[in-house]
């Protein structure tokens, strides 16, 4: 007991003193967790603990993970994803494994054992891959689509490797196995890839009998024909489909009766952990299943609570993995073999990035996005240790090899956020400023201009085509313009921050341009361009928050339009008719509160400064007291004649209602903005 609790605060200092730190200097969390476990190592020795097995432990913070990435994609944006989940993965999965296994040939390999080092480093790290993406808000890119369908195809192809490694064992390995050499180390590996992955029939046979035998109790496939094998392996992918469309829902609801948090985080994790168990009793890998379960879910109404309550669960154990891989460096051997060892990580991380890079090429991924994918997937991943492991108890791969190997494991994975550093310091900008794709020539002009086309920018066109005004759109994300395209909209590829771009659109004979793209500082620098060059061009502006406000009306924009806050004053407006005001009566207090906000915000943006902190422009928070003061006192105000009704439908005014409003606003004070 003193020794685990002696470990759990090892950890959890290690990763909140680590992590913090790699965060503010913009190397991510992953990178924290590593270095966070790179300190812990020795410490671990000294106390002799088995980091191995915690890795295990700790790895299904993957199984989490991919559970829940499935509850958010749905079975028809998953269907969507075929082409690239099949051509895409499967080309890399292939490329990538006959490169390196004719570089391992080249070496001196058997072909053999080449071919499974090239199987072993075909795969990518799901864990740190998709952590970086989500952090840094790329999973929705294109490029953060096209790693996740590699991705996944990798985890599915883990799947027929451990069919197909048993097959290529070397028969003078197996007889030194055979004789005791290695044995102990063997039995070790194998058992672990039986712990993380369930493969327990590839793993007794790999060594007869060398492991505890709890491979053959917990195996429902174990010593079954291959049809019948098959049979309980689609039966159990059915059960789960069918019981995650037809029992949870009524699960939970039986849950949510005793209204205890507790019991449905608890009803949470037994769903994730027992479909887990299933798939690994069947011989699959348990991070497809929950993927899979989370795809049947995602449509489900307890959707959004399974996310908030595994997600802390996912994160720690994530964090957990990351500092096992740090901690199981061994300096030592690296120290012995640095040459060796670097050079090796480094052939594999630029063979993985030139299939990568020609895959991008073949199926039109542009941009910094064909650089997400290609530094992003250039590692090797966590399923690695595994398949090397059990390829050392299925005697295919030598001691000596596999512990160098393992080495080079650890270390592209360290290496990874680096690349995404490099992505983000040196790739973005430059695709950030410059174009990879030639725009499109434009054949229309048009009054009306809308630059961006997203889910704010697409609702504007819509409106404006839907009462017959003929728009021009200009969006530069090649991807998200052969949707709208799809749907018969004439657009245009092309960064409407470009000034010959916006001439070739009709920007000088055009009356209105609405500016919708989502980054802040391109939007405000495109309004001080337009209206200083173009001042009779109408500019409507999409600000993504107050501040943003404040520098596009120094910009020149009068016509702003924050893009949460229309949603919040009719949030507003709804609580006060649910707490019994009358309709007419909530809606009057939502239009002068808006109208009193615009004003407060005009008068805010005068004395507004960039280079000051809010909280420490005393000009500005003075401003900002009085402001509220006077708006908070005209909003009470005296109560008018028909505040009292509480009837929930729109009952109009009647004479005397008006009347009494009238008298009440000649009482009132006269308004200051």
């Amino acid at each position: 007991m003193d020794q685990f609790l002696l470990l759990a605060f090892l950890f959890l200092i290690a990763g909140v003193v680590a992590v913090p730190i790699a965060t503010r200097l913009g190397l991510g969390s992953v990178l924290g967790y590593l270095l966070a476990g790179i300190v812990l190592g020795p410490i671990l020795a000294s106390l002799n603990v088995d980091v191995v097995s915690l890795q295990h432990f700790a790895e299904f913070g993957v199984v989490m993970m991919l559970f829940l990435v499935g509850l958010e994609l749905e079975p028809k944006i998953l269907w969507e994803m075929r082409a690239r989940l099949l051509g895409l993965g499967g080309l890399q999965v292939g490329g990538t494994t006959a490169l390196l296994a004719a570089g391992g040939y080249a070496l001196g390999l058997p072909w053999t054992m080449a071919l499974a080092v090239g199987l072993i480093f075909a795969l990518s790290s799901t864990a740190i891959v998709v952590q970086t993406l989500n952090e840094k808000g790329l999973m929705r890119s294109d490029g953060g689509q096209a790693s996740f369908s590699v991705l996944l195809f990798q985890d599915i192809a883990v799947i027929p490797m451990l069919a197909l490694i048993p097959l290529l064992a070397m028969p003078e390995l197996m007889e030194a196995a055979g004789h005791g050499a290695g044995a102990a180390h063997g039995g070790e590996a194998a058992h672990a890839a039986d712990a993380a992955h369930g493969d327990t029939g590839h793993g007794d046979s790999g060594h007869g009998g060398g492991t505890d035998g709890h491979g053959a109790s917990m195996s429902l496939v174990d010593g079954l024909p291959g049809w019948a094998a098959a049979l309980v392996t689609l039966g159990a992918i059915g059960f789960v489909i069918v019981g995650g469309a037809l029992l949870t829902r009524p699960v939970f609801r039986f849950i949510a009766g005793a209204k205890l948090r507790e019991l449905f985080v608890a009803t949470a994790l037994m769903l994730v952990v027992g479909i887990a168990l299933l798939m690994t009793l069947v011989g699959l890998s348990p991070a497809l299943g929950t993927f899979l379960a989370g795809v049947v879910l995602a449509n489900s109404e307890y959707r959004h609570e399974l996310e908030s309550d595994i997600d802390p669960f996912r994160g720690l154990l994530l964090g957990l993995f990351f500092m096992t891989v740090g901690a199981l460096i061994d300096f030592q051997l690296l120290a012995e073999n640095l040459f060796s060892i670097l050079g090796i990580t480094l052939a594999v991380i630029a063979i993985k990035a030139l299939v990568l890079y020609g895959l991008a090429v073949l199926f039109r991924i542009e941009g910094s996005d064909r650089w997400l994918m290609t530094l992003g997937l250039a590692q090797a991943g966590e399923f690695g240790f595994v398949l090397l492991s059990f390829s050392l108890a299925n005697s295919v791969l030598p001691d000596d090899l596999v512990s160098r190997l393992t080495m080079v494991v650890t270390l592209s994975m360290l290496l990874t956020p680096l690349l995404f550093i490099v992505y983000d310091r040196v790739i973005a900008p430059r695709f950030a400023s410059s174009q990879t794709q030639d725009p499109d020539e434009i054949e229309e002009q048009g009054h009306i201009i809308i630059a961006g086309h997203g889910r704010f920018g697409g609702i504007v066109n819509r409106m404006l085509r839907a009462v017959g005004h003929e728009t021009v759109v200009l969006d530069h994300s090649s991807a998200q313009l052969e949707m709208i395209r799809a749907f018969g909209y004439k657009v245009y590829f092309g960064d409407a921050t470009r000034p010959d771009l916006l001439a070739a659109a009709g920007i000088a004979q055009a009356k209105l341009l609405a500016i919708c793209i989502d980054e802040k500082d391109p939007a405000t620098e495109l309004v001080r361009y337009v209206s200083e060059a173009y001042p009779h061009v109408h500019i409507i502006a999409r600000a993504r928050d107050r501040n943003h406000v404040y520098d596009l009306y120094a910009a020149g924009c009068r016509d702003i339009i924050r893009e949460t806050f229309d949603g919040g004053v009719r949030a507003g407006r709804s609580a006060l008719e649910a707490l019994g005001m009358h309709r007419y009566e909530a809606e009057l207090r939502a239009r002068d509160f808006e109208r009193r906000d615009r004003h407060a915000l005009a008068q805010l943006a005068a004395v507004y400064d960039p280079d000051v902190p809010i909280q420490q422009n005393e000009a500005y928070v003075q401003r900002a007291k009085e402001l509220s003061a006077e708006s908070e006192a005209e909003l009470r105000g005296k109560g008018r004649t028909h505040n009292g009704r509480t009837e929930r439908g729109w009952v109009p005014p009647t004479l005397g209602d008006v009347e009494a409003e009238e008298d009440a606003a000649e009482e009132r004070p006269p308004a200051t903005g």
